[in-house]
């Protein structure tokens, strides 16, 4: 029988729906509306004054007066905002800030305004909204609901919250849903990533598990732990949990190896959150791409991958992007950030309505020798090899070997297999088959004899964990690169 809140579910998310299809149908009016209200709002801070705002009438205008920056160029502003002065970036203080490890400039403190944090609950409920609008499905709302994530505990730097994103948006959690979401306060607040999987494991055992949500590599560890105690597949232990959650990284490689640990197939919705902003969610469980979120205080420019490390390269709109380029994608937004490269390449799916893939990281690539292979091309030659067989990936990078004992250079593959392929030489030849179908300059290379084709090197079981343990960031947020231009992390191994 379906309860109230079941019930009461559907018609609260076709209201939902209606509201997202309104913008989602009106892409360019509404990324303008937003791109006014933002140069408005922030017109007398410390930076629309430096930046002229009161003269920018239009993008063109913007991107005279505006540069792209990345944070190391925007820190003297933010270091400002955290010693506690007022409309320096955006309009008095922020709420929050969320400070993340960054890799080239230590931590780093993006912050969240009381403009912006609604948008960052908004898109994770509405996600879940669009999809029962969608399957018609609703029961899982009686259930328990948990969401892998870092500790709610926050300390105060003059006047303003600090925490990592994902422990202050544990502050937001609406009251409905309150009663259903694990962990408990207290196991939240554990420090200790292995510790705190164990405790949620004890947590979760006895209850009627429905929605379960996080980074597929963290998931996939308490998975691993909920089957080790129990000798059972993840899917027979919870026979109700029927939908994974899962943002920060792509699903694909993790797939078959949940399947696996599952024992079944469930739905999935993937969200592209960051600390910077709630950017897309999966509107549709048969399309490609997530939704990019338009209406969400968020002013949107995007690069040509190809040409961005040019002198001038062109910023664009959304009106002006193509399905299929890769983008690094650019945002302004009403937290105070403004032409801020947040590191992400994009690639549009559909563009009616606004549909993006996360591609990759500007600066996670390998080109050692001009072949600019991106994070998506090695996801997808890992997926074309495996598909349709019983060979299961745990984790993998990839880094170029550029003085090799003997022969050609050639891309070294590191894999953590759950279940080996019984030729790894065959294995090895499809996916280097696989990268030059999608990699011109890959395969001119290889061809040309520059590059022989790529080698797998086998991780032991856990070496991904135990690497990131080894420089603090198991857990939480903290995610491997997929690639590498250099040998600095594979060399740990």
């Amino acid at each position: 029988m379906l309860s109230l809140k079941s019930v009461l579910a559907k018609p609260f998310a076709k209201r939902i729906y209606k509201k997202v299809q309104k913008w989602a149908n009106n892409p360019i009016e509404t990324q303008e509306k937003v791109f006014r209200e933002l140069i408005s709002q922030a017109a007398s801070t410390e930076f629309g004054k430096d930046h002229d705002f009161k003269s920018i009438k239009n993008h063109n205008d913007f991107i005279k007066r505006v540069p792209v920056r990345e944070y190391e160029a925007l820190k003297p502003y933010v270091e400002k905002v955290v010693a506690g002065k007022e409309d320096i970036l955006w309009k008095g203080k922020p709420l929050y800030f969320a400070k993340t490890s960054g890799t080239t400039s230590g931590s780093k403190y993006i912050p969240i305004t009381k403009e912006s944090m609604p948008s960052h609950v908004e898109a994770a409920r509405n996600a879940i909204l669009l999809y029962i609008h969608e399957t018609g499905n609703a029961k899982f709302v009686d259930g328990k609901m948990i969401f892998l994530q870092g500790s709610p505990i926050l300390n105060e730097q003059n006047g303003i919250q600090l925490g990592r994103l994902s422990g202050i948006v544990a502050h937001y959690v609406p009251k409905y849903l309150q009663k259903n979401r694990l962990p408990s306060w207290e196991t939240n607040c554990i420090d200790d990533w292995e510790t705190k999987v164990d405790a949620i494991v004890e947590e979760t055992l006895p209850e009627n598990m429905t929605i379960i949500s996080g980074i597929p590599s963290w998931v996939q560890m308490y998975f691993e732990r909920l089957q080790e105690k129990t000798g059972k597949k993840v899917g027979d232990i919870f026979k109700n949990f029927n939908l994974f959650i899962f943002g920060g990284v792509n699903y694909e490689p993790y797939r078959s190896k949940f399947e696996n640990l599952i024992g079944r197939k469930v739905d999935s919705i993937e969200l592209y959150p960051a600390s910077e902003g709630f950017f897309a969610f999966q509107d549709k469980q048969d399309e490609k791409g997530m939704l990019l979120q338009l209406n969400s205080g968020v002013f949107y420019e995007f690069i040509k991958a190809d040409e961005f490390f040019e002198e001038q390269p062109k910023r664009i709109t959304v009106k002006d992007v193509e399905v299929g380029v890769n983008y690094v994608m650019i945002i302004s937004t009403n937290a105070g950030l403004w032409a801020y490269n947040i590191g992400d390449t994009v690639m549009f799916t559909s563009t009616k309505p606004y549909r993006v893939i996360v591609s990759g990281r500007i600066k996670h690539f390998i080109s050692a020798f001009g072949e600019h292979v991106i994070g998506k091309e090695v996801e997808q030659a890992m997926e074309d090899a495996t598909h349709g067989s019983n060979i299961r990936v745990s984790e993998f990078t990839v880094a170029p070997q550029i003085n090799p004992k003997e022969g050609l250079p050639f891309h070294e593959w590191f894999v953590e297999f759950e279940n080996e392929p019984e030729d790894m030489s065959a294995l090895a030849q499809k996916i280097d088959e696989s990268l030059q179908k999608q990699n011109s300059y890959y395969f001119d290379l290889i061809q040309g004899k520059v590059l022989q084709p790529l080698k797998i090197t086998k991780v032991k079981k856990d070496g991904f964990q135990d690497y990131m343990k080894s420089i603090g960031k198991l857990g939480g947020q903290n995610k491997i690169p997929r690639l590498s231009n250099d040998r600095n992390i594979v060399d740990k191994f």
